[in-house]
């Protein structure tokens, strides 16, 4: 008899082809948990420990950071196969949590309980590979942001965060107001309708009650 659920096994291999060793495969199957949250939930909150690594199945996963006076900032968006790296730290050091992650749409992981993180880091190499490219990966999208908030005028970051947002998505028609787009650039309402109308003018998107079309990807 399996000790392991095959239905996940047969998710982790299809969306997790980089996580290679069929014993780690098992073991995710055996321990994970399938959690699905609807568009908007909130997965993981400002202060909270993190019990659960997130492995993201479908759907995609905002990652935002908050300030010392409670202003919000968007840091990038997680799609299917991918994991945040920022709980792997928060989790291994035992500490709470600096960043807040909302379901962009319908979404599916598998939750992995952090005993299990740092042991497999020395057990499977395709597991610690599958980590140190995540916090690649996620070290650059930061330096992206870093540089958008540093040098880029606020159309440029406008246009950037449409993009990223689509593509995690995987649509080019967004379905935000213009308040919560304004939310998560730490910007107001106002300024975002205005380059939202002249970017439309300029042909990079087409604007609707509540939608957005990304014309320029």
């Amino acid at each position: 008899m399996l000790d392991y659920d095959p239905t996940l096994l047969q998710l982790v291999q299809r969306n997790f082809p980089q996580i290679a060793e069929k014993g780690l495969q098992e073991e995710i199957a055996r321990v994970g948990k399938l959690l699905r949250f609807p568009a908007g939930a909130v997965i993981q909150d400002y202060g909270s420990y993190i019990k659960l690594v997130p492995l993201l199945l479908e759907g995609s996963i905002k990652v935002m950071r908050e300030d010392e006076d409670g202003n919000e900032l968007f840091l990038y968006f997680l799609q299917s196969g991918q994991t945040c790296s920022m709980s792997f730290t928060c989790c291994m050091m035992n500490k709470k949590s600096a960043i807040k992650t909302v379901a962009e749409d319908d979404t599916t992981i598998i939750g992995i309980p952090i005993q299990y993180i740092d042991s497999w880091m020395s057990k499977y190499q395709s597991w610690k590979n599958f980590i140190m490219l995540s916090y690649d990966d996620r070290m650059f999208e930061l330096v992206k942001t870093l540089d958008s908030i540093a040098f880029q005028k606020m159309d440029d970051r406008l246009l950037d965060y449409l993009r990223k947002k689509a593509e995690a998505n995987q649509s080019d028609l967004i379905q935000s107001t213009h308040q919560e787009i304004a939310y998560d650039l730490n910007a107001s309402r106002e300024a975002v309708s205005r380059l939202l109308k002249q970017m439309e003018k300029e042909g990079y998107v087409e604007l609707g009650r509540n939608k957005i079309r990304v014309l320029d990807l």
